[in-house]
């Protein structure tokens, strides 16, 4: 493979991981400025730009998703304060490993909505671990509460990636 090539490919691999990042982006400003509905607890989101990270998992790499994750953290950062980019950083690394090990997954397939489910899950125990070291022990005491959250939130953003995957993929910057 010649330096062009390479350089060719480095370029469009960088090119696709800002797209992605940009899509993340714009998908948490989006979540943020939604307000808290009367019956959602305090807290919770949809994780809207996590379809953009199972996005870069699936076409990207690993690497792509967790450049993703430090860029959503810093959104939070910006937005919302030091305590917000802990949260956004832990549970976006956490999720995102875990969304990692379950799409490559040799012996067992969860499908996108056990991958989903599995990240959100993972993305709260980040959380409530950075949550302990501001609080005490009794914060893991919203974990039931949370795993509930997990299977409603990762099925809506799994289905919502299974739905636009085809179509984005097909966009020329996709195509390789």
């Amino acid at each position: 493979m010649s330096n062009k090539t390479v350089s060719k490919n480095y370029t469009t691999f960088m090119t696709q991981t800002a797209l992605i990042a940009s899509a993340a982006l714009i998908l948490a400003y989006l979540e943020m400025l939604l307000p808290d509905l009367p019956f959602v607890l305090p807290g919770m989101k949809l994780g809207l730009s996590n379809i953009a990270t199972m996005f870069a998992l699936e076409v990207l790499s690993l690497p792509s998703a967790l450049f993703i994750c430090l860029c959503k953290a810093m959104l939070a950062l910006i937005m919302r304060g030091f305590t917000a980019f802990l949260m956004s950083l832990s549970g976006g690394i956490f999720s995102t490993v875990v969304m990692f090990v379950l799409l490559r997954g040799k012996r067992i397939k969860f499908g996108y909505i056990g991958v989903g489910i599995g990240g959100a899950l993972f993305h709260n125990i980040g959380q409530l671990m950075i949550a302990y070291f501001f609080t005490d022990k009794s914060i893991f005491a919203y974990l039931p509460v949370l795993c509930l959250s997990s299977i409603i939130t990762g099925t809506v953003t799994a289905l919502t990636l299974f739905i636009l995957l085809p179509n984005i993929i097909k966009m020329p910057v996709f195509k390789n």
